[in-house]
């Protein structure tokens, strides 16, 4: 079909959809199932979850609980989209802007 995009959710926190926003993001990914652009989606637990690896070099691989950057927001869920180009893959990240109420970036795969 074309290219894939990364959409990633912007939040403050881990979770947070209402039942409303629920509802309207399962609606949405049912319209992305059926029109062919769902490739794979998933939520994410709260940074403060997350263990950064450091495995350059010779040494030792070094774990350091906790996220690689602080941050007042983060990436708290995603989409990959397949798109024939970058402004349908911009017309669909808006529908699920609007879906989960949300800011959301959207990166192209390379």
């Amino acid at each position: 079909m074309g290219m894939q995009y990364l959409i990633s959710v912007i939040d403050h926190r881990t979770a947070s959809a209402t039942a409303e926003e629920m509802t309207a993001i399962d609606a949405f990914n049912e319209e992305l199932v059926a029109d062919g652009h769902w490739v794979f989606a998933g939520g994410l637990s709260a940074p403060s979850d997350a263990t950064v690896i450091d495995a350059r070099g010779d040494g030792q691989p070094i774990f350091t609980d906790g996220p690689f950057l602080e941050s007042k927001e983060y990436l708290a869920g995603f989409w990959v989209f397949e798109a024939p180009d970058l402004d349908v893959a911009l017309k669909l990240a808006t529908a699920a802007s609007k879906a989960c109420n949300r800011r959301l970036e959207v990166r192209p795969f390379l």
